[in-house]
């Protein structure tokens, strides 16, 4: 049971905006690490007390966030079902909740809609009902029935295409109800860490299918499939740019790592190939293969649940570890993919700046190609991270080439030949320090080859003296799940389907058969309908049938 929950400024004034809020839709920006998911879960535990709401669905990009969410509101005292299917009817009576995916609830909108008519929804990073028209139409039909709707995102977003369901728009860009942004935050102190972009230059030659052989640095204009081409053969496992930067990043960890022992590093690869090759590239670096998450592979999940509770110093992902998820330990990254979105650039600088208790001067570090447009992403972190209480211009996204129409097919005609990292003046990469702004300020803390590694700026901080505020007394009925109910439900089911494999055995029945006799015994129609008490009353009633050798009477 969740007696007090602790809660930052910015958490309790977007609470009461959103309790003064009289449209169903509210929309919550706050930067990556603020904690838009305590935000959320306290939110939907005050509306569950008050019976505003009787269940609570909570809408995710990934799988591995549908186990985030659950872990974190078991804190709450809220057990939410992140396996939950379209096929399993309806929940059981100690569960809050469900949480599912964009994807699933494109997959099947209706099997959502009888169950929202009374339940508070939270759409994670909502921008992704824009990611295709049809996803937007199926959250919009989804979860129009629902008492309430909270939006959340970690940066605000536009619609370049179509509209995004429940958001309200002034032009084309989405209008927040309640906005935190990353200078806010570092102005607070102790919410998150200033982020710093080593920039990264090279020489690189690539041909293409016309026979033309290319040659560029990154300081060299070029139109956007040129460009992409130029990055593309940068971040080429077979050159030697990807090496370096890798060798100086895991050298600035484990400088990191002298005041900050747990410190890891992540890089986003391209695709599942290129992270692969990666992890190899690293794994020399390290000494031992390094974690290597990516979507094809089932243990995905449990490797980055291990390496956020883990020491080991690198992860490689593609996208799973760029958005949403949560591992606070993570101190430098490497910008290593092609995708190039002033959106997708910041959710993946957010996995850096979530603020670790007992230390001071945590300083995180991207490395990051010294593409222009990257720079320019960079540029506007860098400019909040200086000016934190000054919001950035506005900065529209890079001109559309006119080539950018065929850019797919031009890019998948080039062969990249050699890749050299450069520092800016054109020498090969020394170990000095990289600014990372126009300006050319060094960057604090930034090691070289040379450097031993002794660093006195890591101190502990004085206790968090945040307010800690009570929450109204839970009925027991509702927010006490027994055991917290995921493990112990899952343990449950296990032991039936096994009591069931055993009574087919020895009795000669079908697993239909005897499958149904048992949730008759406890008043269920299947057994994904059954509460945690209704599984320990099955499992009894299949050890006395086990022992009597005959169903119960």
């Amino acid at each position: 049971m969740v007696a007090r929950i602790r809660l930052r400024a910015w958490q309790r004034a977007a609470l009461q905006a959103l309790a003064d809020a009289r449209e169903r839709d509210f929309l919550a920006v706050a930067t990556p690490g603020a904690g838009k998911t305590t935000f959320a879960l306290t939110a939907a535990r005050r509306l569950l007390i008050d019976r505003a709401a009787q269940r609570l669905v909570v809408v995710v990009p990934t799988q591995h966030l549908k186990l985030q969410w659950s872990y974190a509101a078991e804190d709450f005292g809220i057990h939410l079902d992140p396996n939950w299917s379209a096929h399993d009817g309806t929940l059981p009576s100690d569960v809050h909740g469900i949480v599912v995916t964009y994807q699933q609830v494109a997959a099947n909108p209706d099997a959502l809609r009888p169950l929202v008519r009374t339940a508070f929804v939270v759409l994670d990073e909502i921008h992704h009902a824009a990611d295709s028209r049809t996803w937007g139409d199926a959250v919009r039909h989804a979860f129009d029935p629902a008492v309430r709707r909270l939006c959340l995102s970690g940066t605000p977003f536009r619609s370049d295409q179509s509209t995004i369901p429940f958001v309200r728009y002034v032009g084309d860009e989405a209008e927040a109800d309640y906005e935190y942004g990353y200078g806010e935050a570092l102005a607070d102190r102790g919410v998150v860490r200033p982020v710093y972009f080593p920039r990264i230059n090279g020489r690189m030659e690539w041909s293409t299918a016309d026979g033309l052989t290319w040659r560029a640095s990154f300081d060299d204009p070029l139109g956007r499939v040129r460009a992409s081409q130029r990055l593309r053969t940068a971040l080429d496992l077979e050159g030697e740019w990807l090496p370096a930067v890798l060798e100086k990043a895991h050298r600035q960890l484990l400088h990191v790592r002298e005041g900050d022992p747990t410190a890891g590093g992540m890089v986003i690869a391209m695709d599942q190939d290129h992270a692969r090759g990666i992890g190899k590239q690293l794994g020399k670096l390290v000494g031992r293969p390094v974690t290597v998450a990516t979507s094809d592979d089932p243990r995905a999940s449990e490797k980055i649940a291990e390496f956020s509770a883990g020491t080991s110093p690198w992860i490689v992902a593609v996208r799973m570890v760029s958005e949403g998820v949560d591992i606070p330990r993570l101190r430098v990254g490497v910008y290593a993919t092609h995708t190039i979105t002033d959106l997708f650039f910041r959710q993946a600088v957010g996995r850096l700046v979530r603020f670790k208790a007992g230390l001071r001067q945590q300083r995180a570090y991207m490395f990051i190609p010294d593409d222009v447009r990257l720079r320019a992403f960079a540029m506007g972190i860098a400019e909040q991270r200086r000016h934190n209480l000054r919001k950035p211009d506005e900065r529209e996204a890079p001109e559309r080439d006119p080539e950018a129409e065929r850019e797919e097919e031009q890019l998948a005609l080039f062969s990249a030949i050699s890749a050299v990292a450069i520092e800016s003046d054109g020498k090969p990469l020394e170990p000095v320090e990289v600014p990372d702004d126009e300006d050319g300020e060094p960057i604090p803390g930034l090691v070289g080859d040379d450097d031993d590694f002794s660093d006195d700026e890591f101190v502990l901080l004085p206790p968090n003296h945040d307010e800690i505020l009570p929450t109204p007394a839970p009925d027991p009925a509702l927010l006490a799940p027994p055991r917290a109910g995921r493990s112990r439900r899952r343990e449950l089911r296990e032991m039936n389907s096994a009591r069931v494999r055993s009574l087919v055995h020895s009795t000669r029945r079908g697993h239909a058969e005897i499958n149904a006799e048992l949730n008759r015994r406890v008043g269920i129609k299947r057994i994904t309908e059954a509460t945690v008490r209704q599984l320990e009353r099955r499992l009894e009633a299949a050890d006395h049938w086990i022992a009597r050798g005959r169903p119960p009477g």
